[in-house]
């Protein structure tokens, strides 16, 4: 059977006790919905999966950073080697839309890079974690929240993206933010004489895609946080898929005194 590391282990077990109190509140009748100083939404899923993620990280004595905790200063976080990025709810927006795509998030990130990442999609219990650093990449289906590692490592697959040159050409679109560069990034495409077809998803799953041969691309010129992307980009550095920031021409990067994302293009890498 498959081996992997105790982080792994750990992240994929707070990933899934998340996700089955995220569902808990999606299937509710209501739930409340905040908005944050950011005009970014919060809802009571976003607080519990949160606090469950929390008590498994916590224990590692690796700090965490989470979209949904207290941000510590940077003077401090210089100085971390390793540290979680976390999402507990990526796509709070698909999540109040009850569209289904929304995933919790989890990354380990050594030295400015993601080694390890788990991204689960709760409503369809479908599970992608990755190692890096042994260039593995998985998928499992679940049928229950509960499931064991030991079942999850029986039941995996590994991803397989793309080749290179595939035609039509299918590039990865936000559901909710569509933005016109990314708009004329496709036109760019088709100039070049290619076909392109749109394929559109909300929060991770997008990373996803692409890791599974389900697309080629995934252009993201519009804002994200660090959280939003660390484990997407960990599940696809696994597999050859490079995220490279469009700043700097070179791999996204982790712990940055600003945790806002320049824009990044996900591409399978040419080596």
């Amino acid at each position: 059977m498959l081996q992997i590391t105790k982080n792994l282990k750990t992240a994929i077990t707070a990933s899934l006790e998340a996700g089955k109190v995220i569902m808990d509140v999606y299937d509710s009748d209501d739930f409340n919905v905040e908005i944050k100083g950011d005009n970014s939404p919060l809802t009571t899923a976003d607080k519990k999966a949160n606090d469950i993620i929390n008590s498994y990280l916590i224990p590692t004595e690796t700090p965490i950073i989470s979209e949904e905790n207290k941000q510590t200063d940077y003077s401090v976080r210089k100085d971390w080697n390793t540290c979680w990025v976390v999402d507990p709810v990526d796509g709070t927006k698909e999540f109040i839309k009850r569209n289904g795509e929304f995933t919790v998030n989890i990354a380990l990130v050594k030295n400015e890079k993601p080694v390890l990442g788990v991204i689960y999609v709760p409503a369809i219990k479908t599970l992608y974690f990755a190692d890096v650093e042994n260039s593995q990449g998985f998928k499992t289906i679940l049928d229950y929240h509960e499931t064991s590692i030991e079942e999850i490592l029986q039941k995996c697959t590994l991803l397989s993206p793309k080749g290179r040159n595939s035609n039509p050409v299918e590039v990865v679109g936000s559901r909710s933010h569509m933005s016109q560069e990314t708009l004329d990034y496709v036109d760019e495409l088709r100039e070049e004489g290619k076909e392109v077809e749109i394929v559109s998803k909300g929060s991770s799953l997008k990373f996803c895609l692409v890791a599974e041969g389900n697309a080629d691309v995934y252009p993201r010129f519009a804002p994200t946080m660090e959280w939003d992307t660390a484990a997407g980009q960990a599940i696809c550095n696994a597999v050859g898929i490079d995220v490279i920031s469009k700043e700097t021409n070179k791999t996204l990067l982790y712990n940055k005194e600003n945790l806002l994302n320049p824009w990044f293009l996900v591409v399978k890498n040419e080596r």
